[in-house]
């Protein structure tokens, strides 16, 4: 993979941000399996039943990226962290849709280590990686079918701009059955260790490369 870099932007207004970043190569991707499934189906009705009586901002993750996006100046109640919207559609009682493998199993390490996290088709990225404020007039088409203002948002962007946020994702990166080559992007919680990031990066990594076969990379960086 390119070089990977957080932008001065960023890491001015969040010293400690920490990104986990992991290359998987000759994996497959297709429906997933049933232990996936029913694991995702059984943390939805468990945090289901927990959010009947506690608070969204009550799971430190959550709670910690609203903080985070309020460093940046982006109003973490107009823009929600990715995270935090699935918890909040889990507490609204929608049932959060299967797409296949590489998507169900990011799903499920949002919701368990509550943390932002995008899976992209590393064939449609090119050049260095960086993590940056988005510029002005900068856009992209979303997997939530809109077209999606960048301007002041945390973005991942290669050499042919913005493809990844911690809100929303493009359909540009998207992965698909056909994917063979992903990068996850891990937007890891400030205040963790350097030794706790690896440890959840490894974690991370080795369920994926279970799950679709293929090998696996990873880093955690900081400014």
């Amino acid at each position: 993979m390119a070089d990977f870099h957080i932008g001065k932007n960023i890491s001015s207004l969040v010293p400690t941000l920490k990104i986990g970043l992991i290359t998987y190569h000759h994996i497959v991707i297709g429906d997933s399996p049933q232990m996936l499934k029913g694991r995702l189906q059984f943390f939805q009705e468990t945090l289901k039943v927990e959010l009947e009586s506690k608070d969204i901002t009550d799971y430190k993750g959550i709670t910690e990226w609203r903080e985070t996006f309020k460093k940046l100046n982006i109003s973490p109640s107009k823009y929600r962290p990715s995270a935090e919207a699935l918890y909040r559609r889990i507490k609204k009682g929608e049932p959060l849709p299967l797409v296949h493998s590489a998507v169900d199993l990011n799903t499920f390490f949002s919701l368990q280590y509550e943390i932002p996290m995008g899976i992209y088709d590393l064939d449609s990225l090119s050049g260095d990686i960086t993590l940056r404020l988005g510029e002005e007039n900068e856009t992209y088409d979303g997997v939530n079918g809109r077209i999606n203002t960048l301007t002041g948002k945390i973005v991942t962007a290669d050499s042919s701009g913005p493809f990844g946020s911690p809100i929303v994702d493009s359909t540009r990166s998207c992965v698909h059955p056909t994917t063979t080559s992903a990068l996850h992007v891990l937007y890891l919680r400030p205040s963790m260790s350097e030794a706790e990031a690896n440890q959840l990066v490894a974690a991370v990594a080795k369920m994926f490369t279970q799950i679709h076969g293929g090998d696996a990379s990873y880093s955690v960086y900081t400014e």
